[in-house]
């Protein structure tokens, strides 16, 4: 099983690790286009009066250029415990013991503006970039990232042969179409009405996600499991799931 998950807004800062090294990211074919964007985002940060207005900054939010400046330099930490908010305080990857922390590096990407899909583990710096910003000196992200991102997932030899469940929001989905032929199913969080009825839940969406997540690395189903027998994992351990046709399961909170 492959996780796709959304990346946060809001992220820790500092870190201890060594400066970003693309070539240790996984999906690595996806170089040339995360190598275009820190330069992109880079530049930028040269501006500073465009950079308020491109990336949507107030003046409390200043600092966030200083961030992406300094992203090539700036220490790392893996990206599981950078994110913060409301999926990933859920998660709380930090609180994680060592093994359910080594699943998540080995089943989980992240989806990020910058640098594309990364796993779980991948150390990187902090930084302000979200999916929907237009970006000078690069095409738009959906037209930037959607194309190589597809052919990389493929490429890969986990997302290739395991089932991928989707967690990600929309806007980020619409930067990295699931490519054809790939056993994946999008993760809908719902509540269950009086009436017995399933409907969308937006306000606990995220803290579900995360704590759906959670629940996996502490006690995951085999790598081979099918989306029913993930199912019936869930049914095992407080998770109710209920396959919603071919390729979208519900999270029933």
């Amino acid at each position: 099983m492959q996780l796709l998950l959304p990346p946060s807004e809001t992220k820790h800062p500092g870190g201890d690790g060594a400066p970003l090294d693309l070539g240790a990211l996984r999906l690595p074919g996806l170089r040339p286009q995360r190598e275009a964007l820190l330069d992109a985002l880079v530049a930028l940060s040269g501006d500073e009066a465009a950079a308020m207005r491109v990336l949507k900054l107030s003046e409390r939010q200043r600092p966030e250029i200083r961030v992406n400046a300094a992203i090539r330099q700036a220490a790392t930490m893996p990206a599981m415990d950078r994110y913060t908010g409301v999926l990933f305080d859920a998660l709380a990857a930090e609180t994680l013991p060592t093994q359910a922390r080594g699943w998540l590096a080995e089943h989980a990407l992240i989806q990020t503006a910058p640098l594309g899909p990364i796993g779980a583990a991948d150390p990187i710096p902090s930084y302000r970039l979200a999916a929907g910003t237009a970006l000078p000196g690069v095409p738009p992200l959906r037209r930037h990232w959607a194309d190589a991102t597809s052919a990389a997932l493929a490429d890969d030899p986990a997302v290739r042969s395991e089932l991928v469940l989707d967690l990600r929001s929309q806007a980020y989905v619409a930067l990295a179409p699931l490519p054809s032929g790939i056993t994946s199913a999008y993760v809908h969080v719902v509540t269950r009405g009086a009436d017995g009825h399933q409907r969308a839940l937006n306000h606990f969406n995220k803290k579900a996600k995360g704590e759906f997540v959670r629940a996996l690395a502490l006690d995951p189903p085999p790598r081979d499991a099918t989306l029913a027998a993930v199912v019936d994992w869930g049914r095992a351990h407080g998770q109710e799931l209920v396959i919603d046709g071919e390729a979208r399961v519900n999270l029933v909170v």
